[in-house]
């Protein structure tokens, strides 16, 4: 992590530096639009009667493109020493502005800038992580979704923001790694997914066979995907519902032997082939069977165990790994959600409270551990027989932040993994004070 900020800082100072030489045109997008709701029920307000009109006879609809950009915004970069506006677009909700490179970086500052994309491309990659900006936040204005049971989870990460942008995942392949997925490819909650197209297939590494909703020893799977892919309308509604899904099995509830390892390694080298984004596992590792194959917890350093080298490799190749925490309480964090480079969930309940059996991280882990949490208390989920139950665990605080995860990148496409990451870890409430329950 060190490392990282360090070359952060170093980008930062030579986009500084670039600065000074020359002005440069950008446009600036905006978050969210005030008045978004009062405008749309009197279009009169924003629009000429024949444009209604027009509009009514094609059907076209009326939506937050229509709303003028917010003036109040406009002048405030307006009054921005060596900044010239030049241009507005309400349909992109954005300006177009020139100046020093460094004053429109500065506009990230504003808790109203949403990002801001240079004329000069080379410039963007700078304009998208900005050190002194530490929320990303949308205005729930345009898309309605009834979420019914799964209300709560989505609120509590404030995901109904990209979600009422139309940021559902649409575009994003993530890939389950879990323990089974008995009646994914035919029970009623995964049938809009199935139907679109995005229920991809996967593989049974354990029983070594292309039918991998065959195996019906484990639903863990079946209930871990519903929180991101489970769509019952009105009832149940997933983080990530529109987000297309390969399902791996790697984990074999027989027994615990180090196999299992290999068989999530063999199934991240199988997902880097298919071109996934990000990776749901809510499986980990530290105690086997036979003793002597056990870790210890020197061993969760982040750097030991086969499968959190594993995982490293998989942030390298440039896919986006979240892994629950664990339910061991103050035993600790398991593999690989030891790793740097592996966002590690742990969970509350409805209230945000701790759950005491979310793992905890330690100084042995060389990065804040966990990382976020999201809730696994009573969690509501779908089981293999399409019932909406409630579940405890960091096996589904996991996935619903891996749904939120896919999201967000949808809405920031030109952003890495590792950015992404630091972007959920600085969106969160206790960023300047995080602690080793809660992370941050």
């Amino acid at each position: 992590m060190h490392k990282q900020f360090i070359l952060l800082a170093f980008l930062w100072s030579c986009g500084l530096t670039y600065a000074q030489d020359t002005d440069e045109d950008a446009w600036v997008f905006f978050n969210a639009k005030n008045n978004v709701v009062n405008a749309i029920e009197n279009p009169i307000s924003i629009l000429t009667q024949r444009a209604i009109d027009r509009k009514n006879r094609h059907g076209i609809s009326i939506d937050m493109r229509d709303v003028p950009v917010d003036e109040d915004y406009i002048s405030e970069i307006k009054n921005t020493i060596g900044l010239t506006v030049f241009a507005k677009s309400k349909w992109f909700n954005a300006i177009h502005v020139r100046g020093n490179v460094a004053d429109i970086y500065d506009l990230l500052d504003l808790e109203f800038v949403n990002h801001i994309d240079f004329a000069n491309k080379a410039l963007n990659r700078l304009s998208q992580f900005h050190p002194a900006k530490d929320k990303f936040e949308f205005e729930d204005t345009q898309v309605n979704i009834t979420y019914g049971t799964t209300q709560n989870q989505i609120d509590m990460i404030k995901l109904n923001g990209l979600h009422s942008l139309d940021y559902t995942g649409d575009g994003i392949i993530i890939g389950v790694l879990d323990a089974g997925f008995p009646n994914v490819n035919t029970m009623g909650a995964f049938q809009y997914l199935r139907d679109a197209g995005k229920l991809l297939g996967g593989y049974d590494f354990v029983d070594r066979t292309e039918n991998v909703y065959d195996y019906s020893g484990s639903s863990h799977g079946t209930k871990v995907l519903s929180t991101m892919a489970g769509n019952i309308e009105n009832q149940y509604v997933g983080t990530a519902p529109d987000a297309s899904y390969y399902v791996f099995r790697t984990e074999d509830v027989g027994s615990e032997n180090p196999v299992e390892e290999s068989y999530w390694v063999e199934a991240l080298e199988r997902a880097d082939s298919l071109g996934v984004d990000i990776i749901n596992s809510s499986l980990g590792y530290k105690g086997y069977d036979n003793p002597n194959y056990s870790y210890s917890a020197g061993d969760l350093n982040g750097n030991t165990t086969y499968i959190t080298k594993g995982a490293s490799i998989a942030s390298e190749k440039g896919m986006l790994i979240v892994n629950s925490a664990g339910n061991s309480g103050a035993s600790g964090i398991i593999a690989p959600a030891d790793a740097e480079s592996v966002l590690a969930i742990g969970a509350v309940d409805i209230d945000g409270v701790y759950a005491n059996f979310s793992s905890q991280g330690n100084a042995i882990q060389p990065t804040q551990k966990p990382d976020v949490v999201a809730r696994g208390v009573a969690t509501y989920v779908i089981d293999s027989n399409n019932n909406i139950v409630q579940n405890n665990g960091t096996s589904f605080s996991a996935p619903i932040m891996t749904g939120a995860i896919a999201c967000l990148w949808l809405a920031l496409p030109n952003l890495s993994a590792l950015e992404i990451m630091q972007m959920v870890r600085e969106s969160a409430s206790k960023y300047n004070n995080p602690n080793n329950f809660l992370g941050y």
